[in-house]
């Protein structure tokens, strides 16, 4: 069993790129890698790649990509509309609703005997539950889980769990080291210190991911799904490279256009503020992306970083607000400089909770 300090304070979390050859923005088919970066420069690095005092590094690795297979995504996640502010909101009532009950539920495994087991009493049910959450607030359809890539990840959370750290390409010397483990770890994002439920929050926030925010596009990816989820108690892996979803938006951007909960901006211990919103887009060159964000007609200065590609995305640009915080009201997003310019009005509203 993790201990409950370790589960709250020691967190870190990896992401991976797609081979650099090959189409497509989730690197199906891809072969080769993308080289590792080391990222986040947040906290005090402690033993097994984990972060004491609540904050995060990853390193991001790029596996060779393979062709996977399984059921296809499914459809159907539309926007909302309702009323401005709180209660009664379908956006606040589909947020209030999905994160009702975050619990983890119960792992059935064991670290002492190498038993992967599985996610039982809703867990997983929950974690997928949050990840659609997530996609229906970006306008993006729902994906299923498959039950072969949670039984690998479920392998891979084990092995995570048991030796204090995170590796998409873990060795044969591992404790608890199995194939399915380890392909599931070259497909995943993966987690420490947190279960599946609450590593979905974690990956969208991305922190210590400044040059990426991988986590957070490939969930949002036009590709994704189907996905797989496994968890023990102290780690978690999402299988997300490899889908066959094609939800063709042009841009995803985070937030997006819409209504927004405040309470999606910092849904864990940083937020979005922090580590940045975001667009990404497979058929918009965002390099040149001249980006101005106004609030009642008034410009807010925000320090635009241009993300590297094939994480869930062609391209993408990262915007961190300088010296403002995101509260109630209407944002006023425009990108120029890029062959098909964006404007987008993304409205905050409290949801309570």
């Amino acid at each position: 069993m993790v201990d409950a300090m370790r589960i709250r304070t020691a967190i870190a979390i990896s992401l991976l790129v797609s081979g650099c050859s090959g189409s497509g923005s989730d690197g199906a088919g891809d072969t080769g890698t993308a080289g590792t970066s080391d990222a986040g420069t947040m906290g005090t690095t402690g033993t097994g790649g984990t972060t004491v005092g609540g904050t995060a590094t990853s390193a991001s690795t790029g596996p060779a990509a393979t062709d996977s297979s399984g059921a296809g995504s499914t459809t159907g996640a539309g926007s909302s509309t309702g009323s401005s502010t709180g209660g009664g909101d379908p956006v606040c009532d589909r947020w209030n609703a999905d994160r009702a009950n975050l619990s983890e539920g119960t792992w059935t495994g064991s670290l002492d005997t190498c038993d992967p087991g599985d996610l039982t009493d809703g867990g997983r049910q929950r974690a997928l539950a949050v990840v659609n959450l997530y996609r229906f607030l970006a306008d993006l359809p729902p994906v299923t889980d498959d039950a072969a890539r949670n039984q690998k990840t479920q392998a891979c959370a084990l092995m995570m769990d048991k030796n204090g750290m995170l590796s998409h390409n873990p060795p044969m010397s591992w404790a608890c080291y199995s194939a399915e483990g380890a392909e599931a770890a070259g497909k995943s994002n993966i987690a420490l210190g947190v279960g599946a439920v609450a590593s979905v929050d974690l990956f969208m926030v991305d922190p210590g991911n400044a040059t990426t925010l991988g986590h957070r596009r490939w969930i949002l990816s036009n590709s994704l799904g189907p996905i797989g989820l496994g968890g023990t108690p102290g780690a978690a892996c999402m299988w997300v490279l490899g889908g066959s979803g094609d939800a063709g938006k042009p841009y995803v951007a985070w937030p997006p256009a819409g209504k927004f909960p405040l309470q999606a901006v910092a849904p864990n211990w940083t937020g979005i503020d922090e580590t940045g919103w975001s667009i990404q887009s497979d058929a918009i060159d965002l390099s040149g992306a001249q980006v101005t964000i106004t609030k009642d007609g008034a410009p807010l200065p925000v320090s635009v970083t241009q993300l590297s590609g094939g994480y869930g995305s062609q391209y993408a640009i990262s915007m961190i607000p300088q010296g403002w915080n995101t509260t109630p009201g209407t944002y006023h997003v425009e990108v120029m400089g890029v062959a098909t310019p964006i404007a987008y009005d993304v409205e905050v509203v409290d949801c309570g909770g």
